[in-house]
């Protein structure tokens, strides 16, 4: 059974070449390759993946540009295997990738997500703690060694309080995360309101602890851009508000008060009030101020 790996592609090209040989480079044979380009300003892409004569790889590249929801919603819709990733095209996956997901699957069959063990690697490729990954994986993640496989509002609990996934890494089962959609209007925070949106739909996440997976982070990320100016805020506020009226619909109150408090996302913009009131712009500070420390 290949593992059906989609790399929706709108970035950096050395980043995506890296990208596209990790998969290359594994350690199992057992996976598919499709590359969606979302019409990348020329050619150098399409070229590179024109030389790839693997026959499990497959480059499709789109007219217009539609946008990384659209194109999200692509890779679903393609994905043939029972088991699917959507990997960054900044991301990198170590050789054991593809052995790690597709034992954890046979393992654990019901698991609809599947977070292997990543490491955190910055521009350069160098392997980083960062203060936020630090406070997530240690604070706020769910203690225990081994596999873990969790569900209901415990999970949706832990994670309104903080997201310590990493979704370019996530293993999804292609039946399970096709009963839900990618949420319109939430263009940062997408990929939470995705899983959030599957957990309250009844499904199991597996932890696996296995390391398999580089997640990169770097300032010009789409969510990196967002943060001082405060307008990925206002995005998570609106998110937060949807995702503690769905709790409390099903009963979480514990979840649902979780979703309301947002801890961890009102601490992340408190802590970059100082750099926006040095910087004298007074519409990030107000969001940011808001944010905190509003309801």
């Amino acid at each position: 059974m290949p593992l059906d790996i989609f790399i929706p592609y709108w970035g950096d090209p050395d980043y995506m070449k890296e990208a596209v040989n990790s998969v290359l480079s594994q350690d199992s044979d057992d996976w598919l390759l499709t590359v969606v380009d979302d019409a990348y300003p020329g050619q150098e892409i399409k070229d590179f993946m024109a030389a790839i004569t693997d026959p499990r790889v497959k480059y499709i590249r789109k007219e217009q540009n539609a946008g990384i929801t659209e194109n999200y919603r692509t890779c679903v819709a393609m994905a043939t295997e029972e088991v699917l990733v959507i990997l960054g095209c900044d991301d990198v996956l170590l050789p054991n990738y593809v052995s790690t997901i597709l034992d954890a699957h046979k393992r654990y069959p019901g698991a609809a997500l599947i977070q292997p063990g990543v490491q955190v690697i910055d521009e350069a490729g160098q392997v980083v703690a960062t203060l936020v990954d630090t406070v997530k994986q240690k604070l706020i993640k769910p203690r225990g060694g081994g596999r873990q496989l969790i569900s209901g509002e415990a999970i949706a609990s832990n994670l309104m309080h903080g997201d310590w996934l990493y979704w370019p890494s996530l293993a999804f089962r292609t039946d399970r995360v096709r009963q839900v959609d990618f949420r319109d209007g939430f263009p940062i925070i997408q990929d939470l309101a995705l899983i959030m949106d599957m957990i309250y739909n009844g499904d199991q996440l597996l932890i696996e602890p296995t390391v398999c997976f580089q997640y990169r982070r770097h300032s010009n990320s789409a969510s990196s851009t967002k943060l001082v100016d405060g307008s990925r805020f206002a995005g998570e506020r609106d998110y937060f508000a949807v995702a503690a009226a769905q709790a409390q619909e099903l009963g979480w109150n514990r979840a649902a008060r979780s979703a309301r408090l947002r801890f961890t996302s009102r601490a992340h913009a408190a802590s970059l009030l100082p750099k926006a009131v040095l910087s004298k712009n007074s519409s990030a500070v107000k969001a940011l101020v808001r944010h905190t420390f509003g309801k």
